[in-house]
């Protein structure tokens, strides 16, 4: 608005390319100096290189993370005070062998060169320059490969030149906290897809408020991530980060484990304890799965929201805290609250700036992005030298439709890491993954839980009610039961093991348990 209180009819002015976009300039800038088969640009932390920028090699580059120590040619070439070539026959694992587009297969990178980077006088990254065919940059002198090296620091420098005035826009101090709490955390909101492009923007709006943030989503698309991207962008980002999963909380004990209790306010309370809120004051609580919180407890929760005071079990003092809440749930809550299974007053309450997370089927090749992370862990932690997607194993993941989202995801490049390995060696220039070895067509199908006021049809028996709409206590028993087997399954990738622990029994019971009801279909899962 105006000083007269007429609005502006000025456009905004266009928003600031990212720092992505200005590397890949810079990048895109440089192979037309020196024209190669591919090009990447990595900048260096705390041991590790990070692409931020790449030409001519597969997206999934983008979200691999490359330990220096784990990377005999990258090292090689940070040591260099210049410009260095390998010989085509050099034994050294090349660690983009695989990773080049444009090919019907697998190939390997036969001529490499490669430059460290340094801006404002300290080791910045590297540029890499690679060609499929033996001495391809052969012609490529060294003065010139000097020369574009130089040409390229120039512009790294300039970027950050750019980067730092908008941070200082911005309050620099600040900025350049948030930058390094993100960066510190052990895992990112990885992709380039449009729906999470939205998503960061969502959470760089809410971030900097106070307002509560409730997040939806489907299990295993990362609800935590964006939780921790929240706070790291906020100005709590110095003050704690309390997460409690609210599903793992027995009915007799969430009462002390949010709000603490007194010395003997139950059997078992030998002492005082300070509960999460408490431990979250000044700071931020994350509260997952906030909707499996029995109702008990959801008065007390919405009390702590309104007056910022909370009365520990067994203590006639109110303590007051100052806590920014974060709460997360793969439950549809306006129906619980329809159904009297949630409090309306806490679900808006909670739900002041809700965020949807997407799911992983509407992300398009994030989900190559996603895998190059996955499989750079499991590289390190297999102790193989470099596993590579085969373009097959592309399509097939792009095809996927992941209900179990970026944990199913995680989960089967593990297994598919596993078993490549085991069959290829882990002395293999690089072990490739094939669909044989992602094995999606084997995992066992999850039926869709039944809603417990429509029962799935079953036999006419003895206990069945034929009044139409209505169940019996058995029927509602089972089909509370296949609601939860089905979503423990879902939240556990499939892993029958994992999802009977959950459940407290026997992996072959709940097996049979899951048959009986018609969770589990076909083969037995893992």
């Amino acid at each position: 608005m105006t000083a007269a209180g007429v609005e502006s009819t000025t456009p905004p002015p266009p928003p600031p390319l990212t720092e992505s976009a200005r590397y890949h300039q810079l990048l895109a800038t440089a192979k037309k100096v020196v024209p190669c088969d591919a090009m990447a640009l990595l900048r260096l932390d705390a041991g590790i290189l990070t692409p931020v920028a790449v030409d001519g090699l597969s997206v999934e580059t983008l979200g691999r993370r490359f330990a220096v120590e784990a990377h005999p040619r990258l090292a090689r070439l940070l040591q260099s005070h210049s410009v260095l070539r390998f010989a085509p026959d050099c034994e050294l694992p090349d660690p983009y062998d695989g990773l080049v587009t444009g090919q019907p297969d697998l190939l390997a990178v036969h001529d490499c060169i490669g430059a460290p980077l340094r801006s404002r006088g300290r080791l910045w990254g590297l540029l890499t320059l690679d060609a499929l065919a033996p001495h391809a940059l052969a012609d490529v002198g060294q003065g010139q490969l000097e020369a574009l090296a130089r040409l390229v620091e120039s512009g790294v420098e300039a970027i950050e030149a750019v980067l730092a005035m908008e941070a200082r826009a911005l309050d620099e101090l600040e900025a350049v906290r948030a930058w390094q709490t993100v960066r510190t955390a052990p895992r990112e909101l990885l992709g380039t897809s449009s729906a999470l492009q939205r998503l960061r923007a969502e959470i760089d709006t809410v971030a900097a408020s106070s307002l509560t943030v409730l997040l939806t989503g489907e299990t295993g698309v990362g609800k935590d991530l964006v939780a921790q991207r929240l706070h790291a962008r906020s100005v709590l980002r110095d003050r704690p980060l309390v997460q409690i999963n609210c599903a793992a909380l027995p009915e007799s004990l969430a009462d002390s484990e949010l709000f603490g209790h007194k010395k003997g306010a139950f059997t078992g309370a030998v002492q005082d304890r300070v509960g999460k809120f408490e431990l979250a004051d000044g700071g931020t609580l994350f509260l997952d799965e906030v909707g499996e919180l029995p109702l008990s407890t959801q008065a007390k929760l919405l009390r702590v929201l309104q007056s910022g005071e909370l009365q520990r079990p067994g203590s006639d003092r109110p303590r007051k805290v100052d806590v920014r809440v974060i709460a997360a749930t793969n439950r549809d809550l306006p129906t619980a609250v329809a159904q009297g299974r949630f409090r309306a007053d806490l679900y808006h309450r909670l739900a002041v700036y809700p965020l949807v997370v997407p799911p992983l089927r509407e992300r398009g090749k994030d989900v190559l992005t996603l895998a190059g992370s996955f499989l750079e862990e499991n590289q390190h932690r297999l102790g193989a030298r470099n596993l590579r997607l085969s373009p097959a194993a592309k399509t097939t993941l792009l095809a996927h439709p992941w209900p179990g989202n970026v944990r199913e995801l995680e989960h089967v490049l593990s297994r598919a890491a596993l078993r490549a390995v085991t069959g290829q060696g882990r002395t293999a220039r690089w072990v490739a993954i094939e669909p044989r070895h992602l094995a999606l067509d084997a995992q066992p199908q999850v039926s869709p839980a039944p809603s417990l006021s429509r029962p799935a049809p079953q036999a006419a028996g003895p206990t069945a009610d034929a009044r139409p709409g209505r169940m019996t206590l058995r029927e509602a028993t089972e089909a509370f039961q296949r609601q939860w087997i089905t979503e423990s399954l879902a939240r556990h990738g499939s892993h029958v093991r994992r999802a009977a622990d959950e459940a407290g029994m026997d992996r072959s019971n709940f097996h049979r348990l899951a048959r009986r009801l018609g969770v589990l279909q076909g083969r037995e899962g893992a």
